[in-house]
């Protein structure tokens, strides 16, 4: 049992069940046109400049008596990362409890500046962006008063789910539990996310034995949703509605999943579970997630946070062309094939 509730945690507990109804204002945070932006990016002025050593950044938010600090890997024309500072970060009350606990510290993922990170190790901001992995834009690791990575979030949360991130790890839950188990304690009722979900006929029927799939040759995709979910609502109307999501995901076996329901899965691997203790095994949080395996049941991508057409498409070519296989980087893949197609 949890001893200590901060007032944070009692006010999200008592509210999260909102988002099982959300305002039109909420919705909004959804939508918008995920396509590279015409202008730069500027940061807001609050976010810190890194000293060039993570370890003195540290140093400042331990002398301010903050709990550590937080890195953001960006790209200067990304829609995500510019929806992400005009919702989440531009909401007073996240940016107010952000700045009480931690240092926020933007890189850019291509960049080339030099940064010693918490373990004394050299690295170009490219360099330690690959290091954690931070495949989508934006891109947050969260790091304790004593240096270690602790948390990460990859790509776009609306501000309802990065203040619950935010909190979990200032709140220092995730020494007790996943993110994934801390959201489904504070969101009770789930019994409302078992409602029906919208199909399609690229999604095969039961029984879903995965590792029977391995056997023809293409790549699986495991949608993982839940009922009453504006953002499966949203993914189905519009990103996967396109010709050429449509076009990519006929190429490859594509399954739907209930995450909260107890629907009989044998995974990519053979193990036997259900729709929900799988999803809970992969630290699912968000819905949808869509997830990829490759013809030996490997997983290679997952996408489990804001997802609008294009960089969904971009995900479908790089599976199904087996991008995985020349670069291990989805967006260094991604700009490769930018500069072929000028």
């Amino acid at each position: 049992m949890y001893k200590k509730f901060h007032f944070f945690s009692i006010l999200l507990l008592l509210c999260s069940s909102h988002v099982f109804a959300l305002t039109d204002e909420e919705k909004d945070v959804l939508v918008f046109d995920d396509t590279l932006l015409e202008e730069e990016l500027v940061y807001p002025d609050w976010f810190k400049l890194s000293l060039g050593d993570l370890r003195d950044d540290l140093k400042e938010a331990r002398k301010a008596g903050k709990k550590g600090i937080i890195t953001y890997f960006g790209q200067k024309r990304c829609a995500y990362c510019e929806q992400f500072i005009n919702t989440s970060l531009a909401d007073e009350d996240i940016k107010n409890y952000l700045l009480l606990h931690y240092d926020l510290i933007a890189f850019d993922i291509w960049g080339i500046d030099t940064i010693i990170d918490t373990d004394g190790k050299k690295y170009t901001e490219r360099e330690l962006s690959l290091r954690y992995k931070t495949n989508f834009t934006p891109s947050l690791v969260f790091y304790d008063i004593d240096g270690t990575p602790v948390f990460r979030l990859r790509g776009y949360y609306p501000p309802y789910k990065f203040r619950a991130a935010l909190q979990y790890a200032a709140e220092l839950f995730y020494k007790q539990e996943t993110f994934a188990e801390y959201f489904e304690r504070a969101n009770p009722g789930e019994y409302f996310l078992l409602g029906g979900l919208t199909e399609r006929d690229f999604f095969l029927p039961p029984p879903y034995d995965l590792s029977a799939l391995i056997n023809n040759k293409k790549a699986t995709a495991v949608f993982f949703e839940q009922g009453n979910c504006h953002a499966c609502d949203l993914l189905h109307s519009d990103p996967l509605s396109q010709k050429l999501s449509i076009q990519e995901l006929e190429k490859m076996n594509v399954i739907q999943l209930n995450m909260w329901a107890d629907t009989p899965v044998t995974t990519p691997k053979g193990k036997k579970t259900t729709a929900r203790e799988w999803a809970r095994s992969l630290e699912l949080f968000y819905a949808p997630s869509i997830l990829f395996f490759d013809e030996a049941g490997n997983e290679i991508i997952r996408v489990d946070s804001v997802t609008r057409f294009f960089r969904l498409w971009g995900v479908l070519d790089y599976v199904n062309q087996k991008g995985y296989e020349k670069s291990g980087d989805y967006q260094e893949w991604r700009l490769q094939q930018r500069d072929v197609s000028k």
